[in-house]
């Protein structure tokens, strides 16, 4: 039985190294939010083996990878209280070991991986380092209809990691050597890897940063798609997290698409005003597609058609009370979250 201290040793270290992913776990519910910090904690203690400030010889993060493996699978035993809850909970909750298995595998390709010649061999790692994560959460929801929720999950998973990609160019080049970039999409663009690596930006950057932001954004809208196959519980943490992590790119933007010089953060004021923005629409469509498109800055390519199918005649859109109310509301929220 995963006791009190390994949960509150998972929410430590989420609250410590993942702030924006934490703010929207408090709102999961306890059965998921207990089980969200183990499996948090878990993803991080693998992830510092390579990428902590310092690390040890490739050789050694490849034998203590394969110690992870084979403790969070129970093949061995385990005095790690991170590790030994996170066995309990893939046996309980029927994690997929595969799914295990790619993450670990991911966070070996990082000790000797350090740039990407395709978004295909990119979407590959991402499919071990964030759809797997993805998979796993989706698991220990346990939605009435797996197979429905679980390739939107992967989805999403990838969108949040390539917004974190995208707003820590210049920070992966200084703490890890590492481009994240597809070279093929930086040579479209006249860029090459040494260009980014010696934090060089221009418009040819900036038009790189363009492209993969459109396509990130395109796996926001298919994750999103899926979040009414969630249990009704998590169905609001999961759609805050996707506008958290999507408003990165309003960021982005705002700095002219130059992540390589600065790293944009998102404020805790920022991340309330967007909570009770995501709130106050929730409270009143209930519907994950319909409040993302309304709050996140990801646009939709058929915001005609959406328009109409969510217009006054629709019986998931508000009131006119509540519409007027709710721009009120959002007017106010505006000027307190603008940064």
């Amino acid at each position: 039985m995963v006791n009190e201290s390994q949960v509150e040793a998972g929410k430590e270290i989420q609250q410590r190294t993942g702030k924006t992913f934490y703010f929207a776990t408090r709102l999961l519910p306890e059965r998921v939010r207990h089980a969200t910090y183990v499996l948090y904690a878990f993803f991080r203690v693998a992830d510092e083996v390579v990428d902590a400030e310092e690390t040890a010889p490739p050789e050694q993060q490849r034998q203590r990878l394969e110690r992870l493996r084979a403790e969070a699978l129970g093949d061995v035993e385990t005095d790690d209280p991170v590790l030994s809850a996170f066995a309990e909970l893939r046996e309980r909750y029927g994690i997929d070991p595969d799914d295990v298995n790619v993450f670990i595998d991911a966070m070996e390709s990082d000790i000797d991986t350090d740039h990407y010649a395709t978004y295909e061999q990119l979407e590959d790692y991402m499919d071990g380092s964030a759809s797997a994560v993805g998979r796993m959460m989706t698991a220990v929801m346990r939605p009435d209809d797996p197979d429905a929720a679980l390739p939107h999950a992967t989805a999403l998973g990838q969108a949040f990691q390539m917004s974190n990609f995208l707003r820590d160019v210049g920070e992966d080049v200084v703490e890890r050597d590492r481009v994240y970039l597809p070279q093929t999409s930086l040579e479209r663009h006249g860029v090459d890897v040494e260009q980014i690596l010696a934090l060089e930006f221009d418009e040819c950057v900036a038009a790189v940063m363009q492209d993969e932001l459109r396509r990130t954004e395109s796996l926001y809208r298919d994750g999103v798609a899926g979040i009414e196959h969630l249990p009704a519980d998590c169905q609001f943490p999961v759609l805050l997290s996707a506008v958290l992590y999507a408003d990165h790119h309003r960021s982005i933007r705002n700095l002219g698409y130059d992540t390589l010089s600065t790293t944009p953060e998102l404020g805790f004021s920022r991340k309330v005003a967007l909570l009770v923005k995501t709130a106050a629409y929730w409270a009143v469509w209930r519907d994950p597609v319909a409040v993302f498109k309304a709050v996140s800055v990801v646009p939709y390519p058929d915001d005609d058609e959406f328009d109409a199918d969510f217009g006054p005649g629709s019986t998931r859109v508000a009131t006119s009370r509540n519409q007027g109310r709710l721009t009120g509301w959002i007017r106010s929220l505006n000027r307190w979250g603008s940064e």
